[in-house]
């Protein structure tokens, strides 16, 4: 569905970015307030307002997407489909290196040859255009800071969606009315069809992101991890084939560049993946059968007596006779671990 987005935001036209973009903010709370009416999932607000750090970081998360989704907007409806879809391409790689400066995680060589290469991709883009693709960049820069502002604010995508309109809401309401009293408002003045397309905004936001949290639940991460990908696929397709946009041999340069990273972090990622699972298993193995402690020699076994050592006589005692070789040992049942882990699961 996000890759087909840039289809909607050219039917809003003649309206402009910042007023489509108001719109959305304010259909959003609408359609996303009435999802959770359905659902009833209320519990978090109290929680939400209690914990200022929370309530700042979804302030900042509500500022850098409305960044993200105003100048998405501007630049699909002014022919930067393809240089938009490059900022969502690159937008794990950004996150990545945010990762290392901020958080000072610490990268396998796939993941710092894959942030290499994306860097030359960003080089020979710039060269190819003559300055650095700042649409793609401010993307890729803002969307991974709102990822971060999500991650430690660690609530559902549909609540956190809601939180972050509810502050957007009100500027949104004052920005059109402020229009509307120009005289320079589209919302039906264009008739009711047009007026209903800027109403539908709302859904477009919300609809992908509900489908997306029901993926989750049922979709291995790995596989829903490839998945990101097809949204800036089809917008490059869109821009290439629909739109027809030029694409220079330096564009396609830096692309291929840019691919090559992806396909690298991909690879890395499976594999980690995959190592992760299998340690998991080895150690629901372990801690399902672990190893028997032989238990004592059986009372009821009969052993050959020692002869006793005379108190009176100097000459060393005899030795004792040892037990039978062939004596049983009982060896304890392996019980399984009532505490131990369950196999790894694949999360979502």
């Amino acid at each position: 569905m996000w890759g087909l987005v840039p289809l909607f935001w050219p039917l809003l036209e003649p309206s402009g970015a910042l007023e489509i973009l108001a719109h959305r903010m304010a259909w959003s709370l609408v359609v996303v307030a009435l999802a959770l009416l359905v659902v009833k999932r209320w519990a978090w607000i109290r929680e939400l307002v209690r914990s200022p750090r929370k309530l700042g970081l979804i302030t900042v998360a509500a500022l850098v997407i409305t960044v993200n989704w105003g100048l998405y907007i501007w630049a699909v409806n002014n022919g930067r489909v393809v240089e938009a879809s490059l900022g969502y391409f690159i937008n794990p790689l950004v996150t990545i290196a945010m990762g290392v400066l901020l958080l000072k995680e610490r990268l396998r060589p796939a993941q710092w040859a894959a942030v290499g290469t994306g860097f030359a991709a960003v080089l020979v883009l710039a060269i190819g255009y003559g300055q650095p693709p700042w649409i793609s960049l401010a993307l890729a820069f803002s969307f991974a800071t709102y990822g971060l502002a999500k991650k430690k604010v660690n609530i559902g995508g549909l609540e956190s969606l809601a939180a972050e309109t509810a502050v957007l809401f009100l500027p949104a309401v004052g920005f059109l009315v402020w229009l509307t009293a120009r005289g320079e408002s589209s919302f039906g003045a264009e008739g009711a069809g047009h007026a209903a397309l800027l109403a539908a905004t709302g859904l477009v936001t919300a609809v992908p992101l509900v489908c997306f949290g029901a993926a989750a639940i049922r979709v291995p991460l790995s596989t829903l991890g490839l998945l990101q990908y097809l949204a800036p696929t089809f917008q490059f397709l869109l821009g290439v084939l629909y739109f027809r946009e030029a694409m220079p041999v330096e564009r396609w340069a830096g692309f291929a560049l840019v691919w090559l990273a992806l396909i690298c972090l991909t690879w890395d990622a499976l594999r980690a993946a995959r190592k992760t699972r299998a340690r998991a298993v080895e150690l629901s193995a372990r801690a399902a059968h672990p190893p028997s402690d032989p238990a004592p020699a059986n009372a009821n076994t009969p052993t050959t007596p020692t002869t006793p050592m005379p108190s009176i006589t100097p000459t060393p005692p005899a030795p004792a006779t040892p037990a039978d070789p062939a004596d049983p040992v009982l060896a304890a049942p392996a019980v399984p671990d009532p505490a131990a882990p369950a196999q790894d699961r694949p999360a979502g």
